[in-house]
C-alpha cells in the first residue's frame, strides 16, 4: 500500500482540499475492493497539533496523527492556505522541516492551489517549474523569484514534485496522480465517477489580465497607465521611451523587472483583455471587438487570442456569453 499524507497546516488551509482528496483516494480503494483487488492508498490526515481550527473556528479538522509520529509516508498532499502567507509560513515551520526530510527519503509531494507557497517556502522548487492560482502569481513571483512558475498550467511534474492551478483544478492533479499510481483505467473511472474532466490542462480560459503594479518605479506606473487608457491606439515603445525622455532599452528593462512582462507583451494582454470583455458581454462579433482596440489584421488577432487565452475567439465567446449559447 501507498501511505498517502493529507497535511492539515496550520492556518486557515482548505477544508475542500483536504476532504475531497481525501474523498477521492478512498474511492479508489473502493473500486478496487469491489473489483476483488486489494486497496491501494493508507491515507491519512497529519498535522503539528491535536486539532485546527478554520474558517474563524466555524470548523475544526482533526488529524489522524501528528508529524512528529509518522517516520514515514509516500505521497504528501499540500491544501491551499489563506490569509497573511508570512503569518502561515511563520507557523509551519515544523512541518515544512519534516516534509523536505520526508521528500529526501523518497516521499512524492504534490501541492494544490496556493498551497504551492508553502511548498515553494522549503526550497524544494528552486529552479524547477510550479504552478499555483493564477490571481496569486504575481504575488509568488516576488516571494519565490528562483522558482519558475507557470502560471498558465493545470499541472506540473518536475522529480516527484507535482503542483496545480487554481481553485478546483487541484481535481484534475489529484487524478493524474490517481493515474500514477493506479493506471489510466482508475483514472478514468474517477473522472466519470466524480464527473471531472480529465483533458483540462490549462488555466488560460480562467485567467483575468491585471497588471503588476506592487512595485515603486512611478515612470513605468505612468507607462501602464497610458497603456491602459488608450487601448484603442497602437502604442510603439519609442513614442513611450520619449515621453519618459529615456532610453528606449532602459525603458524595456525596467518595465520587465517591475511587471514580469515585456512592453509589447503588456500591450496585448491589456488589448486582448479588453476583447474578452467585449465578447463576454456585449454582442459585438469578433472583428468589431477586435477593431474596437486597435487591430486590423484578422489572422494575427487570432493568432495572439488563442495564445493569451487557448481559445478561438468564437469558442470563448461561446463558452462566456450566454447570448450566444
Amino acid at each position: 500500500m501507498k501511505h498517502v499524507s493529507i497535511l492539515v497546516p496550520e492556518g486557515d488551509c482548505s477544508l475542500v482540499n483536504i476532504e475531497g482528496a481525501h474523498q477521492v483516494l478512498s474511492r479508489v480503494n473502493e473500486y478496487l475492493v469491489l473489483s476483488g483487488k486489494p486497496p491501494l492508498f493508507q491515507i491519512q490526515l497529519v498535522g503539528q497539533q491535536k486539532d485546527t481550527a478554520i474558517k474563524k473556528g466555524l470548523f475544526k479538522i482533526c488529524p489522524d496523527v501528528l508529524i512528529h509520529d509518522l517516520s514515514r509516508t509516500d505521497l504528501i498532499i499540500i491544501p491551499a492556505v489563506h490569509g497573511d502567507f508570512k503569518k502561515i509560513l511563520a507557523a509551519n515551520q515544523d512541518m515544512l522541516s519534516w516534509l523536505v526530510k520526508q521528500y529526501k527519503e523518497g516521499a512524492a509531494v504534490a501541492s494544490l492551489c496556493i498551497g504551492a507557497f508553502l511548498l515553494a517556502e522549503t526550497g524544494l522548487l528552486k529552479g524547477k517549474s510550479c504552478t499555483t492560482h493564477w490571481e496569486f502569481a504575481n504575488d509568488f513571483r516576488k516571494m519565490f523569484p528562483a522558482v519558475n512558475l507557470v502560471d498558465d498550467k493545470i499541472i506540473t511534474d518536475e522529480k516527484d514534485i507535482y503542483t496545480s492551478g487554481g481553485a478546483y483544478s487541484w481535481l484534475n492533479l489529484i487524478l493524474y496522480l490517481i493515474e500514477k499510481y493506479a493506471g489510466r483505467d482508475m483514472a478514468v473511472r474517477c473522472s466519470k465517477g466524480f464527473e471531472i474532466d480529465i483533458y483540462r490542462n490549462s488555466q488560460l480560459p480562467f485567467i483575468i489580465f491585471s497588471g503588476q503594479r506592487d512595485h515603486e518605479d512611478e515612470d513605468i506606473i505612468k507607462v501602464q497607465n497610458f497603456i491602459e487608457t488608450n487601448i484603442h491606439s497602437k502604442i510603439p515603445v519609442a513614442e513611450l521611451a520619449d515621453m519618459l525622455s529615456l532610453g528606449r532599452r532602459n525603458l524595456e528593462r525596467r518595465f520587465k523587472k517591475a511587471t514580469g512582462n515585456t512592453i509589447m507583451e503588456y500591450v496585448q494582454r491589456v488589448k486582448i483583455e479588453a476583447v474578452k470583455k467585449s465578447l463576454e458581454s456585449t454582442r459585438l462579433n469578433v472583428n468589431e471587438a477586435m477593431y474596437k482596440v486597435g487591430y486590423t489584421d484578422a489572422k494575427a488577432f487570432r493568432i495572439i487570442f488563442k495564445k493569451v487565452t487557448g481559445l478561438a475567439p468564437l469558442e470563448y465567446r461561446s463558452r462566456y456569453n450566454r447570448g450566444f449559447e
